[in-house]
């Protein structure tokens, strides 16, 4: 049995490879040399090209008949019974999204990759290679390098998208970030990392976290929805330094993009869960956000930021040990410290006090800091 099992992986691999080379050859970049990037925690595969016509890249997305996507009209029930991909509005490896909204953000002026050549159908695109200077390993200034980060989240902010985005016949809908899709995450930290810490609640228990998120959610409907682009943080942003104001912030991995609260990339950019900032300096982000990005109702959404940062915390805690356990990632747990800190000083806003009761009842592992 494990013989054929590796025979039918290579025969997988073997015809992926040959749809992969088809593709580049009807795109002219048949005789690019091919270098494979390091995979992130995503079933996405990326490759540098370079070859007659320059520098290009390769994404590797193959379908994933598991993964359905969330329909437009579907409530909650039904997104429930589709499945995680379906309830928390995710794309999946649906290029159509990445292409998309790859579109509309150059179109306004945001340095997404442009899109050379896709073939939808099978899951790969040839797409701009913005360079290598990722702001994680950048020698520039951290003040410099988050600033001119903010700046284009606030700039975001400021831009109007349609929810339809056309793609060819294949207009791209982009919805909500609903409750149902922000709960679904926090409950990650319910099925993974409560498991792996101490012990998975109750099902009373958990229908109790659950009703105090979805009350602290409440918040985030007194700010307008602003394009959330989703994931955020250093490793997910590119210096150019040859482009000009908000463009040279080079901008990737934005496919589950959902209109959310304008807190939630700031709070995905600055309490990064495998990085701490200089002392101060979200502060300082803060504060610049919210003027350039014109907010007008600051107690809102500094009280949204706290949610947000909680909300995403128990997400990440969750994921980390769902890529430990399930794909054999282990490098992950290495995070873990630096998460739990990061939602234990969420937790301890005022609103979310009744909140932080439950997680020292019941996580308490979440306060343990660095231990």
């Amino acid at each position: 049995m494990e013989l054929c099992g590796r025979a039918a992986l290579a025969n997988e691999h073997s015809a992926r490879e040959t749809r992969i080379t088809e593709f580049l050859d009807t795109a002219g970049w048949g005789k690019a040399r091919r270098a494979a990037l390091a995979q992130d925690a995503s079933s996405r595969r990326y490759e540098r090209l370079s070859g007659p016509l320059g520098r290009a890249m390769l994404m590797d997305a193959p379908p994933d008949e598991d993964a359905v996507l969330c329909p437009p009209e579907a409530d909650t029930a039904k997104r429930t019974a589709l499945g995680y991909t379906a309830l928390a509005r995710l794309a999946g490896s649906n290029t159509h999204a990445f292409a998309a909204l790859a579109q509309e953000l150059v179109a306004r002026g945001f340095s997404a990759p442009q899109i050379l050549a896709a073939d939808h159908d099978h899951g790969l695109l040839l797409l701009e290679d913005l360079g290598d200077d990722m702001f994680s390993t950048s020698a520039l200034d951290k003040t410099m390098l988050y600033g001119a980060a903010t700046d284009t989240l606030a700039a975001l902010c400021r831009s109007s998208f349609d929810t339809s985005m056309p793609l060819g016949r294949a207009d791209w809908t982009v919805l909500d970030y609903d409750a149902p899709a922000l709960l679904c995450e926090t409950d990650l930290l319910l099925d993974w990392y409560a498991p792996y810490a101490a012990k998975a609640p109750s099902e009373k228990a958990r229908a109790e976290v659950q009703a105090l998120w979805v009350r602290a959610f409440a918040v985030l409907d007194t700010l307008p929805k602003v394009l959330v682009l989703r994931d955020v943080h250093v490793e997910n942003l590119i210096w150019m330094p040859d482009r000009d104001g908000v463009a040279q912030t080079g901008l990737i991995d934005f496919q589950d993009a959902l209109f959310g609260s304008p807190a939630y990339d700031l709070v995905s950019l600055l309490q990064d869960s495998r990085r701490d900032l200089p002392d101060g300096l979200e502060e300082q982000m803060l504060e610049r956000f919210m003027e350039k990005a014109k907010i007008s109702d600051r107690a809102a959404f500094l009280r949204s930021y706290a949610v947000l940062g909680a909300q995403r915390s128990a997400k990440v805690l969750g994921i980390f040990v769902r890529l430990t356990q399930r794909d054999h990632k282990p490098k992950y747990l290495d995070f873990l410290p630096i998460t739990r800190r990061k939602m234990a000083r969420a937790l301890a806003h005022p609103d979310l006090g009744e909140l932080g009761d439950w997680m020292r009842v019941h996580i308490p592992a979440i306060f343990e800091g660095d231990r």
